[in-house]
This record gives structure tokens, C-alpha cells and sequence, in this order.
């Protein structure tokens, strides 16, 4: 196994691994929340809901308390502002999952029965790259030449949501009963599952600059 790169500080090694699997957790919660909306359950979207925005608060607890460790016990000075850089964007992941159940509960889209496989399928990969970038940035900090078996997987998901967000956007605006106002609601919900996936694709290009300049 390669060198940590909090060299086998395990307080802070154990923070990073909780806070991963808050961001982790997040993903799968939200996969349960909409799947419960679709299901018309909505005692247990609710229930999501509140467990996701519990999982939400131990992230950013998590992430600061790492983040004031960095600054107070001066580990890592050469790569700190990446750490901190990556563990915000985690974060922001952590957030998106949260903030798309929020935008569920808000304007609860009228979503066509025929669209629910489509919209379980979009979020299935979306999940899935955030969860890749979760082990990639595991291994970023505890064996850094493990990265790149991770971290092109999240490309793979990414590229596998846009087909089903295209398709599904494409049969969104084929339906010609449907009012355009309606359509053009289902097409934001749409995108926002899939965007979850551009944005780690986005934290997957950044960590793999951080994984380069560790390695030069």
C-alpha cells in the first residue's frame, strides 16, 4: 500500500472516512426518497427527507472539524488546499442529493408513470458516480496509487446518465397530450438528477490534477 497522505494521522483519517460515508449515505437516501415519491409513500419520503438532512448536518460538522484540524495541527501544508478543495466539493455533492429531495418535497412534480423507470434509472447513475468519487477520494488519502482504479469509473456513470437523461428528455416532449408547462417541469427535474453526475465528473477531473501534483 502506498503512503497515506495524512500520514497515518488516524484521528483525522477516521473523520475523513465518516465524512465520506455521510456523502455515500446521502446518495442512497435520496435514491429512497424519490423512489418513495414516486411510489405515492409519502410518509416515507418524509421520513428520507428528515434522515438526509440529519446526514447533511454531520457532513458539514465533519468537514469543518477536518478542516480545523488541517489549520491547527499544520498537517499537510503543501497539499491543504487541495484537501480543503476536495472536501468542499464532496460536500457540495452531499448538498445536491439533499437539495433534490428539497426541490421534490417544494414543487412536487407531477411525474408520468411511464417516466418513474426512466427517473430511478438517471438517478441509479448519478448515485453511482458520486459513489466512484467517494472511493476515489478514499484512496486519495490513504493509498494514492490506488486513485485510478476509481476514478475513471465515474466518467463511465456519467456518460451512462446523459443517455438516459437525453432519452428520457426526448419522451418527455414526444408526449403530445401533455401541456408544455408540464413538460418543461419534468425536463428540470430531469436535469437536475442528471447534473449530480456532471458535477462529480467535474470533482473527478479536479482530483485527478490534485493526484498528479502529489505524484510529480
Amino acid at each position: 500500500m502506498g503512503e497515506s497522505i495524512l500520514k497515518k494521522r488516524a484521528g483525522i483519517e477516521k473523520q475523513v472516512d465518516e465524512f465520506m460515508d455521510r456523502v455515500s449515505e446521502a446518495g442512497l437516501l435520496c435514491k429512497n426518497g424519490m423512489e418513495s415519491y414516486l411510489k405515492g409513500n409519502m410518509e416515507a419520503f418524509a421520513q428520507a427527507m428528515t434522515s438526509i438532512r440529519e446526514t447533511e448536518h454531520k457532513g458539514d460538522a465533519l468537514r469543518r472539524s477536518i478542516e480545523q484540524d488541517l489549520f491547527t495541527k499544520t498537517l499537510i501544508p503543501e497539499s491543504r488546499g487541495d484537501v480543503m478543495e476536495l472536501l468542499e466539493d464532496m460536500d457540495a455533492l452531499l448538498d445536491r442529493f439533499t437539495g433534490l429531495i428539497w426541490q421534490f418535497e417544494i414543487e412536487r412534480p407531477d411525474i408520468c408513470s411511464e417516466f418513474h423507470d426512466d427517473f430511478k434509472e438517471l438517478l441509479h447513475y448519478s448515485v453511482e458516480s458520486v459513489e466512484a468519487d467517494v472511493r476515489s477520494c478514499r484512496a486519495f488519502f490513504k493509498d494514492i496509487h490506488a486513485v485510478n482504479d476509481h476514478i475513471h469509473k465515474v466518467s463511465f456513470w456519467e456518460k451512462e446518465s446523459d443517455k438516459v437523461s437525453t432519452r428520457l428528455q426526448r419522451a418527455i416532449f414526444g408526449r403530445q397530450d401533455l401541456r408544455l408547462s408540464h413538460k418543461m417541469h419534468l425536463r428540470f427535474f430531469a436535469k437536475q438528477v442528471d447534473r449530480i453526475a456532471d458535477e462529480a465528473e467535474d470533482v473527478a477531473d479536479r482530483l485527478n490534477i490534485y493526484v498528479i501534483k502529489r505524484t510529480l
